[in-house]
């Protein structure tokens, strides 16, 4: 009896892992990572209008409506897509600043960023300080979103000076 219950457990995680590496394994849509885009294209000149207009609006929320939420791990999956998006844009905007900059401007941007990540993941690790909990997790992502979405913003706002 002990081990039929053991492997019970053993299968209900094994179906849980594949289904959690599935749903990690899905990739922004191209409509989505265009919305976010255009949107960021739209507000570039207004950065707490960009943030209020394209932060969560156009995939995180959507995502958390359509799919049914069933547990904080499903909202955190959602967070994380639009984050994928806004990082590529941030990476795109670094790459983008880094090219008009002389060797000590770069030094100083590679710094700047440096600290940023440094300042993102205390931040946002706090969460999970504060909580101690699962819906930590879900914070977290939130977090991690919303900040590299604003230094996404940030970092197009500096290439224009």
């Amino acid at each position: 009896m002990t081990l039929r219950i053991l492997l019970s457990i053993a299968a209900a995680l094994a179906c849980l892992a594949a289904d959690a590496g599935l749903a990690q394994d899905r990739k922004p849509s191209k409509k989505e990572i265009d919305a976010i885009r255009a949107c960021a294209v739209k507000y570039a000149n207004d950065a707490s209008e960009a943030e209020r207009r394209c932060l969560f609006n156009l995939v995180a929320d959507p995502c958390t409506k359509r799919t049914k939420i069933a547990s904080d791990r499903d909202r955190m999956e959602c967070f994380d897509l639009e984050r994928a998006i806004w990082d590529d844009l941030l990476n795109e905007n670094f790459k983008t600043l880094r090219e008009g900059l002389d060797d000590d401007q770069r030094n100083k941007l590679r710094d700047m960023q440096r600290a940023w990540i440094a300042y993102r993941d205390t931040t946002c690790g706090f969460y999970y300080d504060k909580i101690q909990g699962t819906m930590a997790n879900m914070m977290i992502a939130a977090c991690q979103a919303r900040e590299t979405a604003r230094r996404a913003i940030l970092l197009a706002f500096f290439a224009t000076l």
